[in-house]
């Protein structure tokens, strides 16, 4: 299925599915506020997903789980017994169902808490995360439980897996959360990423790849630091069947929203993968997965956040491992902690063929100079050869955000003619409108947008690609063209006669004319100076103790085009006109004089 057919499938049937589920809350209004609906229904549809998905079992599991505790047996080898009869990794051995609850009206609470008591403990540690007890309560107390449960059993709400697949429940979470976090005034993308970006990131991260895969197959893992409802990690899934159907992938993934890790979770187990490697925490400042080396990373982390949350722990961190542990090469501003996410990433890829991609904003290519915790990192990331391309995407993408955000690829596996390059794609002219807004997304990838930014990745030239009215530009940089040394210049105190003073035969600094340049590393910083500074000043001289070697990528200068401006005999005439339909209206209005 292509990007084009999957996007006309989530906003026909997916979306229509979503918006009947999403009217349930009708019943909630007075009871709860607008922002609370969705810790309502997003539980509810998950516990509807795995009623719809045990019902054929259900009395074969009953007859089985009374035969087991008659026998005694453990509850380790009851376990594996009861999810092997369901098919699943988990089950409810409770006598009741989203349809015989309805049964019995008057005790609809009492028998909804055993229904919820009889799933397996992975279940309940998703219920849990939904913090779902307490709204339970309200509900009951308004007399609206029954109701809900009611319209849950409708045909618009049938979830079983052999009706909705996991790729089409994982659109329905995506509407049912955008839906919720609008009327929590919430920015909805701060908890997923949109399928069409996903799917460009996934394409680069096995673009060199393909055919290898395509023929063998692959057996790897695949990480994402801020999975959301993990459907970055599904789409990968997704790509990597689409290439090869019986290709493996386990996926992990760590979140620190309750609500959407027990959604991810839940998906997991209806598919059938290892729900244990979904992990509620927050990343930074209690990594699940320390140790851990995976083969894929990708993930769109916050940015723009700060990190005060966390700053004791990155920081016992930083200062007790150094190298061995996350944050050694160093810590950006407490203001926006995107990039030690990238650190987080770098150090979780398997040594000698782990990739990345990973979103961040524009901060993260040049802020903080020269010796700065964000400047190491870049340093870092270049001196060690480990980034291979930065893809400008277009601006108003995200549900979320309208500026510009870029996808890095970092790589421990480069290929040899990527060694010691960094490549820069502008993909910013590489879009379709949208039709209709979501939040403030107004643009898509399509398929041809997405095929034309592989091609400039994999082709590895310095070529402007052209179709129709979509623009990606590849450009080729050595790495240390984006390093620069900061050399500090000092001028000598001057006496009352203008001659520079000396003491103990050396010249003595004027602070207050002290002065910095950034030399490129490509320069040879002796005749950067003889060409440049002195000059303008005779007497000055370098301080080379001083020096710092600082990285940016400073990619919209490197993309600049300069446009002329109109001359000024155009001016004047585009003037001229204006003047003439000026005095052409005033007539109309007020007539002929």
């Amino acid at each position: 299925m292509t990007t084009a057919e999957i996007g006309k499938l989530t906003t026909t049937n997916i979306q229509e599915k979503a918006n009947l589920i999403w009217a349930i809350a009708n019943h909630l209004v007075g009871l709860f506020k607008p922002h609370e609906y969705g810790k309502v229904i997003l539980p509810m549809t998950v516990l509807k997903r795995f009623d719809d998905a045990l019902k054929e079992t259900k009395q074969e599991v009953l007859s089985l789980n009374k035969k087991l505790n008659e026998q005694k047996t453990i509850d380790a080898i009851k376990d594996g017994l009861i999810c092997k009869t369901t098919g699943y990794d988990f089950y409810n051995v409770s006598p009741f169902t989203f349809e015989n609850l309805l049964a019995d009206p008057d005790n609809i609470a009492s028998n909804f808490d055993t229904y919820l008591k009889g799933f397996s403990d992975n279940v309940k540690d998703i219920i849990s995360n939904f913090k779902f007890e307490q709204v339970l309560e309200t509900m009951h107390k308004g007399n609206v439980l029954y109701v809900v449960i009611q319209e849950f059993n409708s045909k618009k709400a049938d979830m079983h897996p052999d009706k909705i697949t996991s790729m089409d429940m994982g659109y329905i979470f995506e509407e049912l959360i955008r839906k919720f976090s609008e009327s929590y005034d919430e920015q909805a993308g701060a908890h997923f990423t949109s399928r069409d970006i996903i799917y460009l990131m996934a394409e680069l991260l096995v673009a060199n790849e393909k055919e290898h895969i395509k023929q063998n197959g692959v057996v790897k893992t695949a990480y994402d630091m801020a999975m959301g409802t993990s459907q970055m990690l599904g789409c990968l899934d997704e790509k990597m069947k689409e290439i090869n159907f019986d290709s493996k992938l386990s996926l992990f993934g760590q979140e620190f929203n309750p609500e959407t890790y027990a959604i991810a979770k839940a998906d997991m187990l209806i598919k059938g993968g290892n729900a244990q490697n979904m992990k509620f925490g927050d990343t930074l400042s209690d990594d699940q997965f320390s140790n851990y080396e995976f083969d894929y990373i990708i993930s769109n982390p916050p940015f723009g956040i700060d990190w005060k949350l966390e700053e004791k722990q990155v920081k016992q961190e930083y200062a007790k491992l150094g190298y061995d542990g996350r944050f050694g090469p160093g810590l950006p501003a407490i203001s926006d902690g995107q990039m030690l996410f990238l650190l987080n990433g770098v150090k979780k890829l398997k040594e000698g063929s782990g990739r990345m991609a990973i979103i961040q904003n524009g901060s993260s290519l040049f802020t903080g100079d020269a010796g700065s915790g964000p400047s190491e990192i870049r340093k870092y990331l270049i001196e060690s050869d480990l980034l291979e391309a930065i893809i400008q995407l277009p601006t108003d993408l995200f549900y979320n955000t309208g500026i510009s955000t870029y996808v890095w690829i970092v790589s421990k596996n480069k290929n040899k003619e990527r060694l010691g390059k960094i490549q820069l794609i502008d993909a910013s002219n590489c879009y379709v409108k949208r039709r209709k807004n979501i939040g403030k997304k107004r643009v898509d990838l399509d398929d041809t947008s997405i095929d034309l930014i592989t091609k400039a990745y994999l082709d590895f030239k310095e070529v402007k690609y052209e179709e129709n009215d979509l623009v990606v530009e590849s450009k080729i940089f050595d790495n240390d063209f984006f390093g620069y040394t900061k050399v500090t210049v000092e001028s000598p105190i001057t006496d009352e006669n203008g001659k520079p003073i000396l003491k103990k035969g050396k010249l003595q600094a004027d602070s207050k004319k002290r002065d910095t340049e950034l030399v490129p590393l490509q320069e040879n910083i002796e005749a950067f100076f003889k060409d440049n500074v002195l000059p303008y000043n005779s007497s000055a001289w370098m301080d080379r103790s001083k020096d710092k070697v600082g990285y940016e990528i400073p990619f919209t200068r490197l993309f600049y085009k300069f446009i002329p401006p109109k001359a000024s005999s155009d001016i004047f005439a585009e003037i001229k006109q204006l003047e003439e339909e000026e005095t052409q209206l005033m007539k109309e209005l007020f007539g002929n004089e």
